[in-house]
């Protein structure tokens, strides 16, 4: 099952090390779940990917909010979170964890501060250990999510081949976007074409 595996699951700490992207996917990919992709967990989802390499890939549903607010969790980071201030559902694994990406302010340095580590962009990863009044200066907004999505060696690859997945790159605004926007629709819209005909697509085609 998609990203659900949890015994073949890399965990963060697997990504401590430098290593080479593999394939199409990178560090910045946005994976969107493909229409016959039913699974709850993974229907219509829109998965922003931290790691893939030869090891295995990392990454969160960024289009699942949970009904936590960050307030009663993490409330240091209640100011810097973005609108909904509330936890959102990474994946099936470990949701007992958390993990932040934020976006860096246009312009904005963030050379020196040990708190970020740069993923893609402006998109970095949040030490969530850090003094979220110090990042203030620097970060547009964070999102925190209650666990990941993992896939072991060759397995999102082989999900690929199985049409489980479109691929898309991500904007910085997709990790901070509203889950009353449609985001999976929405980064669909922006591709060429045909892929924008299946943002009208139903979740369930007997409605249809």
């Amino acid at each position: 099952m998609a990203g659900g595996d949890e015994p073949d699951e890399p965990t963060p700490e697997a990504y401590s090390q430098e290593a080479s992207p593999v394939g199409r996917v990178r560090p910045g990919t946005l994976l969107l779940a493909s229409t016959d992709l039913l699974e709850p967990t993974f229907a219509r989802s829109v998965v922003y990917i931290m790691e893939h390499n030869d090891g295995g890939s990392l990454g969160v549903v960024i289009n699942r909010m949970s009904q936590t607010a960050v307030h009663n969790l993490l409330p240091q980071w209640t100011d810097l979170a973005a609108s909904p201030r509330a936890l959102f559902v990474g994946g099936p694994v470990k949701q007992d964890s958390a993990l932040c990406l934020g976006v860096v302010k246009p312009g904005a340095s963030i050379d020196g501060i040990e708190a970020l580590r740069p993923v893609d962009g402006r998109v970095v990863m949040v030490d969530l250990d850090g003094d979220p009044e110090e990042l203030d200066a620097v970060l547009e907004g964070v999102r925190i999510f209650a666990g990941y999505a993992g896939w072991g060696m060759g397995q999102l690859d082989g999900e690929l081949e199985q049409d489980s997945w479109l691929l898309a790159s991500a904007l910085p605004r997709d990790l901070l976007a509203p889950p009353a926007a449609d985001l999976w629709a929405e980064v669909l819209r922006r591709q060429p074409w045909p892929l924008p005909m299946l943002a009208t697509h139903p979740l369930d085609v007997s409605r249809n």
